[in-house]
């Protein structure tokens, strides 16, 4: 353990942030947890602001039971995307104050305030999460509730695609509030465009695979975000509602703490 890290835990111990319990585990730790079906990142907060995120796709329950208890001991909220229905069964009786969200099949066990992202309690982050349709509500939903785990606070706009722009504007009161967007479009893919001409925070561009068969599974509006003529688009990966969430809950993060270094 470098000079560094010893000091980063024990600031957190006397500031309340780490019991006693974690931080010796921390100090005899090699940050990460071997729990036989996989060795959880336990030093991943500390490097990159947020914890270790838990793809359910593959893994058996009784390997995310695991991985999950392994997070909790360390004192971290838990986050697993595309959990399939009965896995999220068997979780449930797991982890009676998990949360599985069955539209974005996400399971999320909220961390304690005080360990929220690194460096503990600052003002709201504040996100926004805007659908063009509702059958791009799973991928939204998705984007929310990570978001949500990365301790932002987050505002849902749901069915306010192109065809009726004037529903954009109705929102705007609510975007104009928000540290980073999150648009889920599918189609052409266009509302990112209209979104990012109106307000003045980065807008992270969600292409879905939902639209007719030129469409291409999601490729046209793909292509069409990332060709956005409003500087402040920025693109992930088709259907990717986790990374949406991610980003925009990173960059709202950090502008809530600058917001609260400015007030000191």
């Amino acid at each position: 353990m470098t000079p560094e890290e010893l000091h980063h835990l024990a600031t957190r111990l006397v500031g309340g942030q780490l019991s006693v319990e974690q931080f010796v585990r921390g100090m005899s730790s090699c940050g990460f947890s071997d729990v036989g079906e996989a060795k959880v990142d336990l030093d991943r907060r500390r490097r990159c602001g947020f914890p270790e995120v838990v793809f359910a796709p593959g893994k058996t329950v009784a390997a995310m039971v695991k991985i999950f208890q392994a997070l909790i001991d360390d004192g971290v909220g838990v986050l697993a995307t595309r959990v399939a229905p009965e896995q999220a069964s068997e979780l449930q009786a797991r982890f009676a104050v998990g949360r599985y969200n069955v539209v974005g099949r996400t399971f999320r066990i909220a961390a304690s305030p005080a360990t929220v992202g690194e460096g503990g309690r600052c003002p709201p982050a504040r996100v926004a999460v805007v659908t063009a349709g509702t059958s791009d509500l799973p991928v939204a939903e998705e984007a929310r509730e990570t978001a949500l785990w990365t301790g932002a606070e987050v505002d849902l706009i749901q069915d306010v695609g192109v065809a009726g722009p004037h529903r954009v504007r109705a929102s705007l009161p609510v975007l104009e509030r928000a540290d980073a967007v999150v648009v889920v479009a599918g189609m052409e893919g266009a509302l990112p465009s209209v979104v990012g001409g109106y307000v003045a925070c980065p807008v992270v561009a969600v292409p879905t695979s939902v639209g007719y068969g030129a469409s291409f599974g999601g490729l046209a509006a793909l292509l069409g975000m990332l060709n956005s003529c409003a500087a402040n688009v920025t693109v992930v990966n088709i259907d990717a509602g986790f990374k949406g969430g991610y980003v925009a809950g990173m960059i709202a993060r950090d502008l809530a703490q600058a917001r609260a270094n400015r007030s000191q």
